[in-house]
């Protein structure tokens, strides 16, 4: 076989539907090329599959650009795969070995219900955002640019922030599916600027309690929510996020 083409075997998670029974099932696909994506990948898959009269595996994807964060998926046990600060999408079977055995699953968590093979439902986080991700403006005209002064290190860190894409492998990879990362990257991003003032202390206390309520899990502390991120959000936002979360509490004025 060339060096650009692969034999492997899929051992993929299939799951009629939302409360059914699921299992693993092994496909074996040969002729993979290197420089395909991993959804690229799946697509060939699908593709056999249909043409032998089986149900193609279901899983999410948009973009294909590493933007949307749809392509959510556990790659041999890892969130997005091996590669560091990247999306399924992004990842390239040149990861792979001629022979390998690859076992592909949907994210693990009670917030994140699997609606159908590797496809999982997480609206959870939409709630989150809901219960209080926005701030108060004035609707007409645009204001002025310069208006309010923003320091160039808070600009960056809220630019940080705001860069999650929401793809949830935070929860994936924590084993307390905890929500935290995703949190408090929404909540510096607006905490950070002065236009998120107004609506800071409410902000923070709405969007944890909504959380709480969507069944996520604690903080382990062990940073693999940051490891396993494909827009690399630092851990230090959720320090940031129970030091807004802690003067809400104090003071009390929502």
């Amino acid at each position: 076989m060339s060096g650009n083409l692969l034999n492997l075997t899929l051992r993929v998670w299939r799951q009629p539907g939302p409360g059914a029974k699921g299992a693993f099932r092994n496909y074996k696909l040969s002729g993979v090329s290197t420089h395909m994506s991993f959804l690229e990948m799946l697509d060939v898959l699908n593709e056999s599959l249909t043409q032998a009269g089986e149900e193609p595996v279901a899983f999410d994807h948009d973009c294909r650009e590493g933007i949307c964060g749809m392509c959510s998926l556990m790659i041999n046990g890892q969130a997005h795969g091996p590669d560091k600060g990247t999306t399924t999408c992004q990842l390239h079977m040149r990861r792979f070995r001629d022979g390998d055995t690859i076992v592909i699953e949907p994210w693990r968590a009670a917030a994140f219900p699997v609606l159908r093979d590797l496809v999982v439902d997480r609206s959870a986080f939409d709630r989150i955002i809901s219960a209080g991700g926005f701030v108060s403006v004035n609707t007409g005209n645009a204001p002025d640019g310069n208006a309010i002064p923003v320091p160039g290190h808070r600009q960056e860190l809220a630019m940080d922030a705001a860069s999650c894409i929401g793809c949830g492998a935070c929860v994936a990879a924590c084993k307390n599916a905890s929500a935290m990362l995703f949190v408090s990257a929404k909540v510096s991003q607006l905490a950070i600027l002065p236009q998120g003032t107004p609506e800071r202390n409410a902000r923070v206390v709405k969007m944890v309690a909504q959380m709480d309520k969507e069944g996520f899990g604690s903080c382990t502390n062990t940073s693999e929510c940051e490891a396993a991120c494909p827009a690399e959000i630092s851990v230090s936002n959720i320090a940031r996020l129970n030091r807004e979360y802690v003067q809400a509490a104090m003071t009390a004025d929502f």
